[in-house]
């Protein structure tokens, strides 16, 4: 146990080394391996979560002591995150048996992808925090390069060139830190900005630099360039991996950085802090909906329903209580899920029927059932019909903003709902209310395994749903230390 935090970053990462190295013997031999080390990682990340739900776990690697030394924490929160990323990625691996990518370049990769969004889930070290940020842009931008055609190579070139935009204004804002205070540790870091000032240029000019960068890796709107080509132009099961988690992760890190970093007395003694986060959600919640709405094509519409819900994160982080940290955590969650979900199966349905613009899915429930239930349940529970989890998340952002008497980030957020009903209402009637159309472009088959993960996914929204209010419970003591 006492070295389960190290060992939770390096599993992936050795298995990536094995997958590769097995490969030299047999050249099948990497989804097996792979999905040895995804159910290793689900196994110790859910141990690991068991005890860090207690009390919060530390570790410090090579013994050397912080804040000198790089130290791992595992509280509610980041446990939380460990265990959503493991959980993905076995899934996830599980449908790409059949569906591709099956190379052993594919699978070593991928276990990269997993081992950074762990490390930036538990690291404790502001600038480790870069590196695994580093580490995760790396290996998403080769997964999305991965598919076959230029379409995928471009949206890659895409999400290389914006994404390292948004890496370097994060690097020069921990730079900005270092120079304030001495240190990059993010406990320490703490109590050195309230000792150096929050009105103090340098501190200001960090916090904007690192939040900026962030809402580039969250695909904040207008910093969501990338995202819209990156999730159409990758393979179906990275465009659900990277959908599922890699933003995911990177609102996770915006809220670290925001509350155990800069803490809730910076965003009292800057209010413009808190409007540039709010106005980050009110942009992305209206402008992703309304671009969603306009889309043609399912995947690019669900790349921008993505912008419109990452909205509500960054609008809980901006509202700042109890009650709207609880629903971004279990938003963070749902949505993970959710959209990681509809992406499958909106690869299931494309590789059945060939179906891959909105128009193509009308009369979809005749011709495929199984995936128009699933992906019609997945729908609602991105729209916020109850008992899914997309709805406890929203309720408890919504809460939160009234109890904050933010009105206008309250207003914004209840509209949320409407919104999303608004691009994902069209489809529901093509699916189940429109005759299908009269041939089919596609016939490939789909496995078992592809199915499975489907079903699993929208069964997932609406137990998530049900047990959302006593997960939220016993994250209640990481929240209120946060804002302590």
């Amino acid at each position: 146990m006492s070295d389960l935090p190290a060992m939770l970053v390096a599993f992936p990462m050795l298995f990536s080394v094995l997958v590769l190295l097995a490969g030299l013997v047999r050249q099948d031999s990497g989804w097996p391996v792979a999905a040895v080390g995804a159910a290793v990682q689900v196994v110790a990340a859910a141990v690991l979560a068991n005890r860090a739900f207690e009390e919060t776990v530390t570790y410090v690697v090579g013994g050397f002591s912080a804040p000198f030394g790089i130290e791992l924490v595992v509280d509610g929160l980041s446990a939380t995150m460990a265990v959503l990323v493991a959980v993905v990625a076995l899934a996830v691996l599980a449908y790409s048996r059949v569906a591709g990518p099956r190379s052993n370049a594919f699978y070593a990769v991928y276990l990269l992808l997993v081992g950074g969004l762990t490390g930036m889930s538990i690291t404790g070290d502001i600038f480790n925090m870069y590196v695994f940020l580093e580490i995760t842009g790396l290996a998403a931008y080769a997964l999305v390069a991965s598919g076959e055609g230029g379409r995928s190579a471009l949206a890659a070139l895409k999400y290389l060139i914006v994404g390292t935009i948004g890496a370097s204004l994060f690097l020069l804002g921990i730079g900005y830190a270092y120079v304030a205070t001495g240190t990059l540790n993010m406990a320490d870091l703490s109590a050195q900005l309230l000792e150096v000032g929050y009105g103090d240029p340098l501190v200001q000019a960090s916090f904007a630099l690192l939040v900026i960068g962030l809402f580039v890796k969250v695909a904040v709107f207008p910093l969501h360039a990338w995202q819209p080509d990156a999730y159409a132009g990758a393979p179906d099961s990275v465009s659900a991996f990277i959908s599922a988690l890699v933003s995911t992760v990177a609102a996770y890190a915006l809220i670290r950085i925001v509350f155990t970093v800069f803490t809730i007395d910076f965003l009292q003694a800057n209010p413009e802090a808190r409007s540039l986060l709010a106005a980050g959600a009110v942009v992305s919640i209206v402008f992703g909906s309304v671009l969603a709405v306009s889309q043609t094509e399912i995947k690019r519409m669900l790349a921008y329903s993505s912008v419109s819900q990452f909205g509500l994160v960054v609008g809980a982080v901006a509202v700042a209580n109890e009650t709207a940290l609880l629903g971004a955590t279990i938003h963070l969650v749902g949505h993970a899920v959710m959209k990681g979900g509809l992406f499958l199966a909106a690869g299931l349905i494309a590789t059945a029927t060939g179906a891959r613009t909105v128009d193509d899915y009308a009369g979809l429930v005749q011709r495929l059932p199984l995936g128009a239930g699933a992906f019609g349940a997945l729908v609602l529970g991105m729209v916020g019909v109850p008992p899914a989890v997309g709805f406890v998340g929203k309720w408890y952002v919504a809460l939160g903003a009234v109890e904050a008497e933010s009105w206008p980030l309250a207003v914004v957020i209840l509209a949320s709902t409407l919104l999303t009903l608004a691009y994902f209402a069209r489809i529901l009637e093509r699916m189940f209310f429109r005759e299908p159309a009269s041939t089919d472009a596609g016939s490939a088959q789909v496995s078992l395994g592809m199915k499975a993960t489907v079903v699993v996914a929208a069964l997932a929204a609406v137990v998530l749903g049900m047990l959302a209010f006593e997960y939220g419970q016993l994250l209640e003591p990481t929240v209120a230390e946060l804002l302590a």
